[in-house]
């Protein structure tokens, strides 16, 4: 099949469009990208920037403030108000089949063992499962993003519905002090926010009751995306963008401790607590931040099966496919 045989950076350039690398190659002039930060956390271009992967490459980073969450992210690209997106995989797909022009230039974060989305309660609650959780209150860091459709993924799983619990919204550094105050039953921590997650279990009196893990297995939790249109007019910068995302995830993973520092600058930077870097685990990517297909397909099942997405709205191996690889073969 295709998709096993394609480079590992051209699976990691999933969804790209590069129709316009059939013109002659002219050198770009350096391509600005408008990029959002997420407090406790990090991307990997953000990471590669820091690093000077960008240097000598028309790739230029324009911070330009923090996201609440993938869902705003998302809009913001779709909008013109910025050029890169970090969403959820679920949020990403609906947000396309809605008719969203994105592509997904690499996938931002993986679930594994060493990278997970924790649902805590504290000690003494009488939560000890996913059945229990029936009338309850959990703190998410937005609507329509990943710990949500984790939580609607898992409901289903134990015979429960959406509506058989209340998702309240709590930005990330609130999480551990709306859970201990009691003013929500479960704290959901992102992968994405495993600075906060090391703080609150560091703190202790909390237990996980289960992980995004035990819900999806192992899979991509979101993707960093681009608008088409971006990827078009500046294909040179697109590429360079995300060899040099990749480049520092798969630094990061061959070095953790070197990067826990590097991230703690970059936290420190932005007038965040620099200590929580100890506690960060990684991007949880695959080598070379490969995208495969049950990435994609694992969540268009689920949006079809609820009705939010039509059946057939969406293709895996379209989506997958439409990388510089792809295209060569075609």
């Amino acid at each position: 099949m295709f998709l096993r045989n394609v480079t590992r950076h051209a699976a990691a350039l999933a969804a790209v469009t590069f129709a316009a690398l059939a013109s002659p190659a002219l050198a770009e002039d350096p391509a600005t990208f408008r990029v959002f930060a997420s407090r406790g956390g990090i991307e990997p271009h953000l990471l590669a920037e820091k690093l000077g992967y960008y240097d000598g490459t028309p790739v230029r980073l324009e911070h330009i403030g923090y996201s609440s969450g993938g869902p705003e992210s998302l809009m913001a690209v779709a909008g013109g108000s910025g050029d890169v997106g970090s969403a959820a995989t679920a949020a990403v797909l609906n947000s396309i089949a809605a008719g969203n022009d994105f592509v997904l230039a690499y996938p931002s974060n993986g679930i594994n063992e060493n990278s997970q989305s924790h649902f805590y309660v504290l000690e003494n609650s009488p939560i000890k499962a996913i059945a229990d959780l029936k009338g309850k209150t959990i703190a998410v860091n937005t609507l329509g993003a990943h710990l949500d459709y984790t939580v609607r993924e898992a409901l289903a799983q134990n015979g429960l519905k959406p509506s058989d619990v209340n998702l309240v919204v709590v930005p990330g550094p609130q999480l551990e002090q709306v859970l201990r105050a009691g003013q929500v039953d479960v704290s959901a921590v992102g992968y994405w926010q495993t600075t906060f997650d090391g703080k609150l279990l560091a703190t202790g009196g909390v237990r996980e009751v289960f992980n995004d893990t035990d819900v999806l297995g192992n899979i991509a939790g979101g993707f960093i995306v681009l608008s088409k249109k971006f990827t078009q007019e500046h294909p040179e910068a697109t590429r360079a963008f995300v060899d040099g995302a990749i480049r520092a995830a798969d630094w990061s993973r061959e070095h953790p401790e070197e990067a826990k520092k590097v991230f703690a600058e970059i936290l420190e930077a932005r007038s965040e607590p620099g200590e929580l870097a100890q506690y960060w685990r990684g991007f949880g990517l695959r080598p070379g931040a490969v995208a495969e297909k049950h990435d994609l397909s694992f969540w268009i099942e689920r949006l079809e099966a609820e009705g939010s997405v039509p059946k057939g709205k969406l293709d895996a191996d379209a989506l997958l496919a439409a990388s510089p690889a792809a295209a060569a073969k075609s």
